[in-house]
């Protein structure tokens, strides 16, 4: 079965698809000058039908009005046909958004930065529904005197009837002067506000307030110390003390019942730890523990989930899962149980996300008294949670079954987490159904007290009350009552304006979105009804161009076909792409709403453009025509085969005319034949000089370019001067190229004569030295400028200045004494050479090169620095000479004597003239020292090794320097053993950063790095000590291996707790009202 064919699928018709050529009615108009209707049709491209379904907007089909609207469901990026959402962001922040989705939908909190710890608690304690009420009930005047207290009931109030989504926290966090940008703990927070709200309660003279925080919070504990010989307890015992919450710990315990059972462990005193008893009155074996007195009706746990590492003097967050039940049975737990039951309620639960102590993220799940239902609270964002603390899906108990036998009765439990490893289990037995819930995040529990039930002497219910059950709708309107007036009113008022501004808003966008679909279904309308068919008249032209924008854009202009008309106030043929035939119902219904113009009809089509337009395409076809034949003639003449020529052209430009493609018509690269063959005196270029080759062209071909040329630049009448083949060239221009190249052949031979009279100095070969001859030193840069300059293969080189001033910058002003250190001497192959050195320096030339140099490049040769090689035995040496002395160390002196069957004991060294001025070099030193102890913002290359072996290329060049000046790249780069990055350093950068850039660029811990440089490890215990201590300077190259002795992890852990480090240690909530004059009350 073959494939059907879609190659001609939306392709467009070109010229001449309908089997008669467009050229041929051109040509035809041209000759008899008659045009037809037929040819009208045909030029104007009238007969092609009216497609649909194209990509793309045809332009050679004036019946084509696809692709100016998308599809039915398409969207553009702008104007009329984008995203209508795009359309609403125009009308600016739609305040629907922040509104409250209804009265039972609790309001959030805006997290100012860091301040998810405070939302949290403030959103508990707003939950709790006496603590509201309290909060509510304290008179106006303290609210008055107590700003925070004041700032708090505005906060619950706004919580409570505002018709906001989240509520701004920032007068509140204002108040109490917290850094919104500082994460903190917020267990602590919860303690010292409590504390904050109970002195300022205190001044309330309602009981229900003043003691707010007492009647709900605190309860008692006494710590009880029991003599084992006398059985009596300590007089401390019976002091009890006050808490707010219970701290218990974690580690290793898998329950809030185990942790309880832990907190009130018994703990024996013996050994070292035993106790002095006032009766005994000896040190005696003990007991210690906690007993608990009395209980609040909101009882907090503060799950301790920090412990703290003496070895690294750090926090760590103990992460895993704690389970802590739906009702708390507290009767059992008293020292003294009462005659009823304490049955606590899960009430909330305080979570901190992520597993670094300093940092993470606090949000709350809390249970509505009213109705029941839990609210997960993550600062601005609530979220329905249903009937259980984690989410209904935890509900659901077909994870994992697990059966035990718990008292003699058959019992089953399952569990089911999410992804934040908090979820619910439940407990089944034949007696009673006890929700469990689980938690790895979990930091605080909230307990509130349910109900109590009294026992009788056997043990026995007899009778129960729900103190807390009353009618939701009854609670409400009591509770509304309660509001402060003046926070109610003013809250009532911006509900009011709010709400006004939402309609408002609401209205303005039904509006706007009628609108568009408005305009949107009449520009639909309208292009159904422009196709006209062909042939089919009556019809108007209307520009492509207002088309198009007219169906993009939101308001419209006027039509416009004023770019349509020719200078007859007709329709020319050249315009046929930019516009379409339109039916003359489109036409009057956007000349009705739009109006302008000009009115263009079917019968408006330009007779003498279509003249004119027949001569140019004749005219075209002639130029392409000409211009097709003569381009194998320029190949020809280009190529030298062409042998009768007559007149000159540039070759370049012949060569240009030759590349170029076959146009209708001349342009402005047929201009200048003979240009760049021209000379400024207007004659024939000699044509030794720069771009004026040139070729004969036949007579015929220079007529045709000359005819171009002057078409094209026909007010420039010099632009195309004719050089037939006689011409000369110019005898000015002749005389100058002479000279000119007299100057160069004059200079290469003064080049090589210098080469040749300094060849060893110039290959650049060693020169070996001899005992007591003299030489002279010269500036390494200056020789290197020289070799450059006389080199024939380096072209254009930069001339070396004289020699009189480079020597003159050699010596001090002060004491006249030499800047520079001759070179250092080595002994090789049975000479002395000078040491050669890429850092500049000196270099050590002989007296004849010295004197060709002062004579040719201006020196004094009296005034230059000479050096003189002599041996010197250790009796010389002991004293200081006058000049300075350079040594061959040891080594190469026994060498020296045994090659020379010396016996005496000496050293090599160069005396120069002047001497070395030691100070001044000394202080030039100790300046560039400085300025390489002191760099900042520089380069060093990094490279990660793998392997425990460093490869001896890469130990080589970490030995060395890198040359400051050099580019390099600052992307990682892969090599053979490894990756290189170069890293942004400065002197002061310390071991650490450096450490943690390297983290950050490779992924290798900090702890796993070893760092060296060269055979030498960089084993220092402190990382605060900085790269100069090391002697790690700009451009050195620094090698890192990975020990992968510890364990990866994410370096954004290590810069949270870096972050967390440079701030004031431990300074908690120190600067804040809440720690003015007030103690922690925590047991």
């Amino acid at each position: 079965m073959s494939r059907p064919t879609t190659r001609t699928k939306n392709k467009r018709l070109r010229q001449g698809d309908d089997g008669a050529s467009t050229s041929e009615i051109w040509r035809k108009i041209h000759k008899t000058g008659v045009v037809t209707e037929e040819d009208m049709n045909q030029l104007y491209m009238i007969w092609k039908p009216a497609c649909s379904g194209c990509r793309v907007n045809t332009k050679d089909n004036p019946n084509c009005f696809c692709a100016l609207v998308p599809p039915p469901n398409g969207t553009r990026k702008s104007g009329l046909w984008q995203k209508m959402s795009d359309f609403v962001e125009s009308l600016g922040p739609d305040p629907n958004k922040d509104l409250r989705e209804s009265a039972d939908s609790p309001a959030g909190l805006t997290n100012l930065g860091a301040t998810c710890y405070a939302n949290s608690i403030l959103q508990c304690l707003y939950m709790n529904k006496a603590f509201r009420e309290g909060i509510f009930s304290a008179e106006v005047d303290v609210l008055q005197q107590q700003p925070v207290l004041d700032q708090l009931a505005r906060l619950f109030v706004q919580l409570h009837i505002s018709k906001m989504a989240f509520i701004d926290s920032s007068p509140f966090v204002k108040t109490l002067e917290l850094d919104n940008g500082v994460q903190q703990d917020s267990h602590e927070f919860l303690t010292l506000l409590l504390s904050l709200l109970e002195r300022c309660l205190s001044h309330s003279k309602l009981p229900k307030a003043r003691t707010l925080v007492q009647d709900l919070f605190r309860g008692s504990v006494s710590h009880v110390t029991t003599c084992s010989q006398c059985g009596r307890d300590s007089e401390a015992s019976s002091k009890m003390e006050d808490f707010y919450e219970l701290e218990l710990n974690v580690k290793g315990l898998g329950s809030l019942g185990e942790s309880l059972d832990d907190y009130l462990t018994v703990e024996k005193l013996h050994g070292e730890n035993q106790y002095f008893c006032e009766l005994c009155k000896t040190r005696v074996d003990a007991t210690r523990s906690i007993k608990l007195r009395s209980l609040p009706d909101v009882l907090n746990f503060q799950l301790k989930r920090y412990v703290f590492l003496p070895k690294t003097t750090t926090k760590k967050k103990i992460t895993s899962a704690f389970s802590f039940p739906a009702e708390l049975e507290m009767h059992h737990r008293l020292s003294e149980p009462p005659q009823c039951e304490l049955i606590y309620d899960l009430s909330a639960v305080l979570i901190h996300k992520g597993t670094a102590a300093n940092s993470g993220h606090y949000i709350a799940h809390i249970k509505d008294e009213n109705t029941g239902q839990w609210w997960e609270f993550d600062d601005e964002h609530v979220t329905n949670l249903g009937r259980h603390p984690f989410g209904e899906e935890a509900s659901c108990p077909t994870s994992k079954s697990v059966k035990t036998d718990v008292d003699n009765s058959n019992i089953s439990e399952a569990m089911v987490t999410d992804n934040n490893g908090n979820g619910l289990s439940t407990t089944h037995s034949q007696s009673s159904q006890v929700e469990t819930f689980s938690s790895s995040d979990a930091y605080m529990l909230m307990y509130h007290l349910k109900r109590t039930k009294n026992v009788d002497e056997k043990g026995g219910m007899v009778c129960g009350a729900n103190h807390r059950e009353s009618d939701d709708g009854a609670v409400t309107a009591h509770e509304n009552g309660c509001l402060p007036s003046h926070f109610s009113e003013e809250i009532q008022n911006f509900n009011a304006s709010y709400v006004d501004a939402c309609e408002q808003y609401s209205h303005r966008k039904e509006l706007e979105v009628s609108r568009i679909n408005e305009r949107k279904q009449e520009v639909r309308s309208v292009l159904a009804e422009a196709p006209v068919q062909p042939l089919e008249q009556p019809y108007f032209w209307i520009s492509s161009d207002w088309l198009r924008q007219w169906a993009e854009n939101i308001i419209p202009t006027a039509i416009d076909n004023t770019s349509l008309q020719c200078s007859h106030g007709k329709v020319p043929v050249s315009k046929v792409a930019s516009m379409k035939r339109l039916s003359s119902k489109a036409w009057d219904q956007l000349l009705s709403k739009y109006g302008g113009g000009p009115k263009l009809a079917h019968d408006d089509c330009c007779w003498d453009c279509l003249i004119d337009g027949a001569q140019n395409v004749v005219s075209a076809d002639t130029y392409r025509d000409q211009r097709e034949s003569l381009k194998q003639l320029a190949r020809e003449i280009l190529d030298g085969n062409c042998e009768d020529g007559k007149y000159y052209v540039s070759r370049p430009w012949l060569l240009q005319w030759w590349k170029r493609k076959v146009v209708d018509a001349p342009s402005e690269a047929d201009a200048g034949p003979t240009a760049a063959i021209t000379c400024p005196h207007g004659q024939l270029m000699p044509e030794l000089a720069t771009g004026a080759k040139r070729v004969l062209v036949p007579e015929c071909f220079w007529l045709f370019l000359y005819k171009n040329a002057t078409s094209v630049k026909h007010d420039d009448l010099l632009g195309c001067p004719t050089f037939p083949l006689d011409s000369g060239e110019c005898s000015q221009c002749s005389i100058e190229l002479s000279e000119v190249a007299c100057l160069e052949d004059s200079l290469r031979l003064l080049k090589q004569r210098e080469r040749q009279t300094h060849d060893k100095l110039f290959s650049g070969k060693s020169m070996p030295l001899s005992l007591h001859c003299e030489y002279f030193l010269v500036p390494s840069s200056w020789i290197s400028k020289w070799r450059n300059y006389v080199n024939p293969a380096i072209k254009n080189s930069d001339k070396p200045e004289t020699l009189d001033g480079v020597v003159q910058s050699l010596m001090c002003e002060k004491h006249s004494g030499l800047l520079e250190r001759p070179p250092e001497l080595i002994f090789r192959r049975g000479a002395i050479y000078p040491r050669e050195s890429s850092a500049g320096g000196l270099t050590v030339i002989s007296e004849n090169d010295w004197k060709c140099f002062c004579e040719k490049w201006g020196a004094i040769e009296t005034k230059g620095i000479s050096a003189r090689i002599e041996k010197i035995n250790d009796s010389e040496n002991a004293f200081p000479g006058t000049n300075e002395e350079m040594p061959i160390c040891e080594d190469q002196l026994s060498n020296w004597d045994k090659v020379n069957n010396e016996s005496e004991n000496g050293q090599i060294v160069i005396r120069t003239f002047p001497e070395v001025c030691e100070s001044c070099i000394g202080e030039k030193e100790s300046c560039e020292l400085m300025q390489k102890l002191n760099y900042c913002n520089e380069d060093i290359c990094v490279i990660l090794v793998r392997g425990k072996e460093v490869p001896r290329s890469i130990l080589e060049a970490s030995k060395g320097t890198t040359e400051t000046d050099r580019r390099v790249s600052k992307r990682s780069r892969k090599t053979k053993n490894g990756s290189s990055v170069m890293l942004k350093v400065s002197a002061s950068t310390s071991i650490y950063q450096l450490k943690m850039m390297i983290w950050e660029s490779f992924g290798v811990v900090k702890e796993n790095q070893i760092l060296q440089k060269g055979d030498q490890t960089i084993d220092i215990d402190d990382e605060c000590t900085t790269l100069v201590d090391v002697n790690i300077f700009a451009g050195d190259q620094v090698i890192v291996r990975d020990s992968e002795i510890h364990e990866n992890r994410d370096i954004a852990d290590e810069l949270c707790d870096e972050k967390m480090d440079s701030q004031h240690t431990e300074e908690g909530f120190r600067g804040t009202l809440l720690t003015s004059n007030v103690s922690s009350q925590v047991v």
